[in-house]
């Protein structure tokens, strides 16, 4: 009932009419107001009727029960007034649900018209009874389907097409045996390329329906889907496009062809069109062996992309930039030279901001790293704290990535240490744990500076991180008992993870310098292991005491052996997770870089969002 007021405005041509059309929607209900109703849907005069018809739609947009005058209004259908007509028909599909055994009795005005001589006519009676979803009513559309697929105007044509996929949803068997899939493959040929985009986005959502292969493309007919580009509107690119990027190229001469004729298309006005050609290249792309023609594409695909990122409207930026993510992670060179557009704005909305953020650490370089790190410090000065947060850790992941900038990295993080902000010391300390152990041995000078914070760490993550730099460098920090013993103090109030590290920390500790530290160690264990709930921490402590007790060297061995290096902490999604998601760009998936299955279900045709919580 949503689109009826659109509808019924969209029904009157004539502006003057439309402008008065509102009155029908401002009156409330009165008494005797459905028996007035009945007398001017019967009046002898088609004026009238038309009036009439217009005041039952209106109640009907507006939620009104109006199904007690369905027979007076289906009595108003035998009209050569087209206005009249549309608005019967829309009454109809509304309540032909509600009161199937009346709806049959529209059938033969429906047969009737789909044989009109008016081409408007033949195609309103298709698309109504496509529309209607009655099984007693499916049967007698076939016919008239078989006859308007095959009509001489283009407009009646698509319209049949489209209802060939909704009769599809109501009986498959019935579409299969009645040859419906084999005329619609044949419109992909058709002369009309609008006919050939309703078609294909007919043809595209029964193959979804159906859980197997319905839509099929040729080397054959994708010759004509990439001819019906150039002209059919904008939607029908999209249709166009998407299936052009499920067809996989005989050989690489063949997909250079068909991103050749698709490459226009960056151009479009149209988001949805410009992410669509996108895609179709991206996939191509992978068949083409010519590594100049792939250079090519990559410098055409990087403006439209950027165009994208500077619309004023944050929603489009957002869904851009969510599928940049992926365009990155699989082809960073057709964004390299473009860092500029991704730096932060100070209007920008939170959800951009972080998803800039993410996109600049992936295109960051040796060549770049001086103005990725001086808009990373300027974004550590925002309100935003968890933006902030954000900022600060892609100092520390730029270093991981950069080891050449490591240490560059480094000293930002220390000036922003410097400015005194609790929670920016505090996740610098984080980030730069992560350093350590990416580069052990290397940039221990700053500890100092990091040991002189240590009074103001009231966060798990962050104290735990502090624990592990003085526990494993503890042999270069003179006070690194006391420090430790700060701790220790309040062991049982700890966070479960600052717990199990300094218990760490302090094994460590004890044997690196096993005099000073023999009371510690026994205190720690003692802590981990009798006065603990936490099963983690016990079972670790035990651990600790029977290798110390039986085989110190075993012990060494263990606890300080040599840690593998941790690797580059950049945000990238598994090898065919990102396959599958390029294939699916400009689609819910390449938003929440997810699997459709993962949160659509397909029930009948129908797609049910999931709770994925």
């Amino acid at each position: 009932l949503k689109r009826a007021s659109s509808r019924f405005e969209s029904s009157n041509k004539n502006p003057s009419t439309m402008s008065t059309d509102s009155k029908y929607f401002g009156s409330n209900t009165k008494r005797g107001e459905i028996h007035e109703l009945q007398e001017e849907l019967n009046h002898q005069r088609e004026d009238k009727r038309k009036e009439a018809v217009k005041k039952v739609i209106a109640a009907m947009t507006v939620g009104k029960d109006v199904s007690m005058l369905f027979t007076d209004v289906l009595n108003c259908i035998q009209t050569n007034n087209l206005e009249l007509k549309k608005l019967v028909y829309l009454y109809v599909i509304n309540h032909a649900k509600m009161q199937p055994e009346r709806a049959i009795l529209a059938v033969n005005t429906f047969q009737k018209d789909a044989v009109d001589p008016n081409p408007l006519i033949r195609a309103l009676a298709i698309r109504t009874m496509g529309c209607i979803r009655v099984d007693k009513v499916t049967e007698y559309l076939c016919e008239p389907l078989r006859t308007c697929l095959k009509d001489k105007d283009p407009y009646v044509r698509k319209t049949a097409a489209i209802c060939v996929a909704k009769l599809y949803d109501m009986s498959p068997e019935l579409v299969e045996s009645q040859g419906f899939l084999d005329n619609l493959t044949n419109l992909l040929s058709d002369s009309n390329p609008t006919v050939v985009a309703n078609a294909v986005a007919a043809l595209t959502e029964i193959d979804e329906i159906s859980g197997k292969p319905v839509f099929n493309i040729t080397s054959a007919n994708q010759s004509k889907l990439t001819a019906a580009l150039n002209e059919c509107t904008e939607w029908g690119q999209v249709f166009i496009l998407t299936a052009l990027s499920r067809y996989t190229p005989e050989d690489s001469k063949e997909a250079e062809m068909i991103a050749e004729r698709v490459t226009p298309r960056l151009n479009h006005a149209n988001s949805a069109v410009v992410l669509a050609a996108v895609k179709v290249l991206m996939m191509y792309m992978e068949q083409i062996k010519s590594q100049e023609t792939v250079k090519n594409l990559c410098k055409k695909m990087a403006p439209p992309l950027v165009t994208l990122l500077t619309t004023k409207e944050p929603e489009i930026q957002y869904v851009a930039l969510r599928n940049i993510n992926l365009i990155v992670q699989r082809r960073p060179s057709i964004l390299a030279h473009e860092m500029r557009v991704f730096f932060i704005k100070y209007n920008d909305p939170i959800y951009v901001k972080m998803e800039k953020l993410e996109i600049m650490i992936m295109l960051s370089s040796e060549k770049n790293i001086v103005q990725v790190l001086t808009e990373f410090k300027e974004a550590a000065s925002e309100v935003d704290v968890e933006f902030i947060r954000r900022a600060v850790r892609a100092i520390g992941r730029c270093a991981i990535k950069i080891e050449s900038a490591a240490e560059r990295c480094i000293q930002v993080l220390l000036e922003l240490i410097q400015t005194g902000v609790n929670y920016v010391v505090q996740e610098a300390i984080v980030v730069i744990k992560d350093i350590f152990r990416k580069y052990p041995n290397k940039y221990e000078s700053i500890i100092a500076t990091l040991c002189a914070n240590l009074n103001t760490l009231d966060e798990p993550e962050a104290k735990a991180s502090m624990i592990w730099i003085v526990g494993e460098y503890a042999e270069r920090i003179e006070n690194a008992d006391e420090l430790l013993a700060s701790f220790l103090e309040g062991f049982s109030d700890e966070n479960t993870q600052v717990q199990l590290q300094l218990l760490t920390a302090i094994v460590k500790l004890f044997l690196k310098r096993p005099k000073d530290t023999q009371d510690m160690v026994q205190q720690v264990l003692n802590l981990a292991t009798q006065e603990t709930d936490n099963p983690d921490l016990r079972d670790r402590g035990y651990v600790y005491w029977r290798l110390l007790s039986t085989d110190p060297e075993a012990a060494k061995a263990v606890v300080l052996g040599e840690k593998p290096l941790i690797s580059d902490t950049t945000t990238r999604l598994e090898e065919n997770l990102l396959e599958e998601l390029i294939g699916n760009i400009s689609t819910l998936a390449s938003v929440f870089h997810k699997p459709p299955q993962s949160f659509i279900s397909k029930l009948k045709g129908t797609f049910q969002l999931e709770n994925s919580t």
